[in-house]
């Protein structure tokens, strides 16, 4: 239908007052009299290039397109992407003088195929936005909202390198940004990039902190909630672990959620059972049952820790054998784990190969205390001898001060 759009037009070109108002008309005119998607594909394409044509002020060409990408959400998605895609490439040999408005028809191309759920083709597209290298400034506000928007998109599509990248470069704006809802917002990504990255002590440490959040939905910090719960179970044993355990077993939410009663036999040191975790791995996403190098689950790994952590309180010492029966695997990989886990420091114990025993060893919870305040007054030593290195006079001024009084 380009000769209906074109009648229109000569009839616009033929008058020279208010050229962008009666363009905007043609543009009306074309939505609504043209209802087959294949003439409203040719009509809008006649159109677009009839507006990007030189022969059209620049002033007016910019006014009616910048019309043109706000009509975009009214029409058919599969006519608004063929005719988006035309616009930025016609627009792409001025992009000089239509930034703006390619900015515009991208943010809503996006849109279009973010609803239809295609992530990485909506995250491509918004990549297109040349937010340091064009003649537009954009605020840091904008910037941010759509780095964060990108690294979503690229989440959904559980393409964590690639959200990683633009993650990195909306945290360069954070002190220049004041909307609170974009701190939240990154955050949230923060905690789902560390989760796909299996960072889960990490993700779990982020995931409760945006479960206290009084800025998101109720039922948004449940999530974060149940999110933190599973990240916690999955996290390697040790000290934080432990602790986040203990955050999440004393919140009163938690207890309704799904995976509460692993989370119990966790913080209470029980042993479990790989046949009590089908209810639990159904919780899983895709990324959180992947296999280890080993070829055991990140669940398995997670549980056979924990259960040698348990193991621990309850023996002296134990045979591979014994260990290996306890925990349901051969002797040679329950050696293994134990060794790893006594190497990283996160199980005291020792290992006597020859005898094919591992010995736990008990801390004495004083003696731990002791040591840990010892740690803070160490390090209060170093931060105060590296102030007086860097600003002796003050610190001698401020000492003479004290004992004047």
């Amino acid at each position: 239908m380009a000769s209906f759009v074109q009648g229109r037009l000569k009839k616009v070109k033929a008058t020279s007052k208010n050229v962008a108002e009666k363009y905007k008309e043609v543009l009306e005119q074309t939505l609504k009299d043209l209802k087959k998607p294949a003439d409203l594909k040719i009509g809008l394409e006649t159109f677009i290039g009839a507006v990007v044509d030189e022969s059209l002020g620049i002033v007016s060409a910019k006014a009616v397109m910048s019309y043109f990408a706000e009509k975009i959400p009214a029409i058919q998605q599969g006519v608004a992407k063929g005719a988006c895609d035309f616009a930025l490439s016609k627009i792409q040999s001025r992009i000089v003088s239509f930034e703006e408005q390619a900015t515009q028809i991208r943010l809503a191309l996006a849109k279009i195929y973010e609803d239809e759920h295609n992530w990485r083709q909506s995250a491509e597209v918004l990549c297109g936005i040349p937010m340091d290298s064009g003649q537009k400034i954009y605020g840091a506000d904008f910037k941010m909202e759509i780095y964060l928007k990108i690294a979503r998109l690229y989440l959904e599509e559980q393409d964590h390198v690639s959200a990683e990248a633009y993650i990195n470069r909306s945290a360069l704006l954070q002190s220049e940004v004041s909307n609170k809802d974009l701190h939240i917002i990154y955050k949230v990504c923060c905690a789902r990039m560390a989760d796909f990255r299996r960072k889960f002590t990490n993700a779990a440490r982020r995931y409760i902190q945006l479960s206290y959040e009084p800025a998101i939905h109720p039922d948004e910090r449940v999530q974060s909630l149940k999110c933190a719960m599973i990240c916690a179970i999955l996290s390697q044993a040790g000290q934080q672990r432990s602790k986040q355990l203990a955050t999440l077993f004393k919140d009163e939410r938690c207890q309704q959620l799904p995976a509460f009663s692993i989370l119990e036999k966790m913080y209470l040191d029980r042993i479990i059972r790989l046949s009590e975790l089908e209810d639990f791995s159904a919780l899983l996403s895709p990324h959180q049952k992947a296999t280890t190098a080993d070829g055991s689950s990140i669940l398995d790994r997670a549980v056979i820790e924990h259960n040698i952590l348990s193991a621990s309180k309850l023996y002296i010492n134990i045979s591979f054998d014994e260990l290996g029966r306890l925990l349901a695997i051969p002797p040679t990989r329950a050696e293994k784990v134990a060794a790893r886990m006594i190497g990283e420091k996160r199980m005291s114990g020792s290992i006597d190969q020859i005898d094919g025993v591992v010995y736990f060893k008990k801390q004495e919870p004083l003696l731990s205390w002791d040591g840990r305040i010892r740690n803070v007054c160490l390090q209060v030593n170093a931060v105060v001898d590296k102030i007086n290195a860097c600003h002796t006079q003050w610190v001698t001024s401020a000492l003479e001060a004290q004992m004047a009084h």
